[in-house]
């Protein structure tokens, strides 16, 4: 069978073929894989990428158990949370980053343990060293802009301690510190955000927490650095 052909539990199967093989040490193309990221990636098939999470999600729950900073890392986020935040970035890379592209199955799981040691590492730089970044100013609705790209992935610590709600808190992460749009949360995060509407009302909640407390957040990260 023509593997562009083929339905998307046809690929599943046979993905999960190729991942025994590759576990055995047995050469192959990885033709099948290859067929089911350009489908996830390139004609962004929702279906496509369900079957890449779900084959790849128990492996990544495995290097989450196993990570040397998993201990301290669990103590601000669940295990689930951060395979999540893995697979947000390992998206958010492949879509955006037209250079990044797979050439074999283990290249995609290297990328998926960089992806996942990353938010790991990235989740505990947030918590250990706020960075100030600018605040909407009062009066406008929308997201807070980072003061610089490259401090973009360490500046909400300060924020997340005026978000009691769980679920706000988490959005603000996946809003702001991981750069992912509504679309694409429900998308990674079905079973916490069904809806873009349901995104946008919880967003306009954190906004307006925001600007209420702008003067605190800033007063918080000035004397952080005293």
């Amino acid at each position: 069978m023509i593997v562009m052909e083929m339905s998307s539990a046809e690929l599943a199967d046979a993905c999960a073929h190729e991942m025994d093989n590759y576990r055995l040490g047995i050469a192959q193309n990885d033709q099948y894989w290859l067929e089911l990221f350009r489908r996830a990636v390139v004609e962004r098939d929702s279906n496509a990428w369900q079957v890449v999470q779900e084959l790849l999600q128990p492996i990544a729950m495995r290097w989450m158990l196993r990570h040397h900073k998993r201990s301290v890392a669990c103590t601000l986020e669940s295990e689930e949370n951060y395979v999540a935040m893995a697979f947000a970035r390992f998206w958010q890379a492949a879509v955006h980053n037209r250079q990044l592209q797979f050439s074999s199955f283990g290249a995609a799981l290297r990328y998926l343990y960089s992806s996942l040691n990353g938010a790991i590492l990235d989740t505990l730089r947030t918590y250990a060293h706020p960075q100030e970044m600018a605040l909407p100013e009062q009066g406008i609705v929308g997201e807070p802009v980072a003061a610089e790209e490259e401090n973009y992935t360490e500046m909400l610590a300060a924020i997340l301690k005026l978000l009691p709600d769980a679920r706000e808190k988490r959005l603000a992460y996946l809003l702001f510190h991981c750069g992912l749009k509504p679309r694409e949360i429900v998308l990674h995060c079905p079973q916490e955000f069904d809806s873009v509407k349901d995104i946008y009302r919880l967003r306009r909640n954190i906004i307006e927490r925001l600007q209420r407390h702008s003067d605190l957040i800033r007063w918080q990260l000035a004397y952080e650095y005293v």
